[in-house]
């Protein structure tokens, strides 16, 4: 079974290619990009394509500091430059075009958190008129 990070002949070159810009774009991020739109930012990860020429590099502002559509903006207008950093760094004689995308997937797994949380709240208040439990003796 292939997976798009993972399959096929290559799989194991682009998932190594992946971790090292992953790597390579944190640290050219806090180093060398001066946009003040950036600000502090966790890459969370890096998908490159099957052919290596483009690369989704998924992001999340520091503690919620920025917008992430200026964050966005802010990394788009650095893309050159990363681009051609990136290349450089890995030794890639091509190196990927890149796109940024807010990683929301913190948001969505801390709603998932509250509506379970709702729901067992929901339960627990319900449960002692409905059902008086295993520790209950009948008389």
């Amino acid at each position: 079974m292939n997976s798009s990070r993972a399959g096929g002949s290559g799989g194991g070159r682009r998932a190594r290619i992946e971790g090292e810009m992953q790597s390579a774009l944190a640290d050219l991020i806090r180093r060398e990009v001066k946009d003040p739109r950036v600000g502090n930012v966790t890459i969370t990860a890096v998908e490159v394509d099957r052919d290596l020429s483009t690369a989704r590099v998924f992001f999340v502002p520091f503690a919620g500091s920025h917008d992430p559509a200026q964050v966005a903006e802010g990394l788009t207008r650095a893309g050159g430059f990363l681009r051609g950093a990136v290349g450089r760094r890995l030794g890639l004689r091509h190196a990927p075009q890149l796109s940024f995308v807010f990683d929301d997937t913190l948001d969505k797994a801390a709603h998932m958190t509250r509506l379970i949380d709702r729901a067992v709240a929901g339960d627990a208040a319900a449960a002692p008129a409905s059902d008086p439990g295993p520790d209950s003796k009948d008389p």
